[in-house]
């Protein structure tokens, strides 16, 4: 069976529903590998600052700041482990840390202290300035918390607390140090947080590339010029500017928006941004005289998968134009882009 890409628009509104069926069978499920990325910590570097944090601890069982403050200093990947310990992440470390001490930790300031640290786990940190003041703040915060323990709160809530670890203050902590914690509550919590989940939040604009990535490679090779546009940039003409304008946003004549969904409820909302191109191009113009420029949807991700509603509007709006990674090299060939191609 041809792609809907190959056949003519008449074609694929008289066969819709074959149309999906084949886009759908080039569409590959990708959520079961990530992008490391340069902010990736390998056991072994986290598994140091863990023990250097325990040998400072005594096992956990005192938490002195100044003699904490030290070891993050000295050996930076250990705040990481505080922050695992605590089960914040570092912006939600920064409110308490402003709110609990004289110190104002800005969220984008945890976010770029956890970052420099994750990139360079093995570098020293500067004890002096404001970032100095900010990871001693950060660091008092942490030993304090995790001697306190949860709060007592009102029945129907649970305090971000009360976990294996750190339930009981220092009492929880100092023995699941020495003995480890119980599976089936290694489970649980793992439930509750989902694996992975905060290295696919750091990942997040990697693993959106690997759409447009595909595209420029192709256009690069077949030597067609085009506006790539920044992510919330304002392009005029365009209410939600596209990822790619052939050959400028001054005279389009072809538009590509790349999208990657692992749900459903993604993958809508980028259809839903697919059509509004096309209502656009549509504007002021007749049936007759047919969009102002062609759109052209690159996609990627199982979410595309789930709804066959949304996949025919997807083709309707690209008048058949969808490419998934596995079709993306045939791009040129079958769209109006091999009329600026000059290779």
């Amino acid at each position: 069976m041809p792609f809907p890409f190959e056949r003519t628009f008449e074609e694929v509104q008289a066969n819709i529903d074959a149309c999906v069926d084949e886009v759908f069978s080039a569409l590959e499920t990708g959520f079961l590998t990530m992008p490391k990325g340069p902010g990736f910590i390998e056991y072994a570097i986290f598994e140091h600052g863990y023990q250097e944090l325990k040998r400072t601890t005594k096992g956990f069982r005192d938490l002195s700041p100044p003699a904490v403050l030290k070891t993050v200093n000295q050996t930076p990947i250990a705040l990481i482990v505080l922050r695992a310990m605590l089960g914040f992440t570092p912006s939600e470390w920064a409110a308490v840390a402003s709110a609990r001490t004289e110190v104002e930790v800005t969220q984008g300031a945890a976010r770029s202290i956890d970052r420099k640290i994750r990139i360079s786990p093995e570098t020293p940190l500067h004890e002096d300035g404001i970032t100095g003041e900010r990871v001693s703040a950060l660091v008092t915060t942490a030993c304090q918390l995790l001697a306190e323990g949860p709060e007592v709160v009102e029945e129907g809530l649970i305090h971000r607390l009360q976990k294996a670890d750190t339930s009981s203050g220092l009492e929880s902590v100092a023995p699941l140090a020495d003995i480890g914690v119980p599976y089936p509550m290694l489970l649980y919590e793992r439930f509750l947080g989902r694996p992975f989940a905060g290295h696919r939040d750091s990942v997040s604009d990697v693993i959106g590339q690997t759409v447009e990535i595909a595209i420029e490679e192709v256009l690069h090779e077949h030597g067609i010029s085009a506006r790539k546009t920044k992510r919330a940039e304002r392009v005029k003409g365009f209410e939600q500017a596209p990822d790619f304008i052939i050959p400028d946003e001054f005279n389009p004549k072809i538009v590509i928006e790349a999208k990657l969904a692992e749900d459903d409820g993604t993958a809508r909302d980028k259809v839903t941004r697919v059509q509004h191109l096309y209502t656009l191009s549509m504007r002021d113009r007749t049936p007759k005289q047919g969009p102002r420029y062609d759109v052209i949807a690159c996609i990627a991700g199982r979410g595309f998968k789930q709804r066959r509603e949304d996949m025919k509007k997807l083709l309707i709006a690209t008048r058949g134009k969808v490419f998934t990674l596995q079709t993306i090299p045939q791009i040129v060939q079958y769209t109006r882009l091999r009329e600026f191609a000059t290779k």
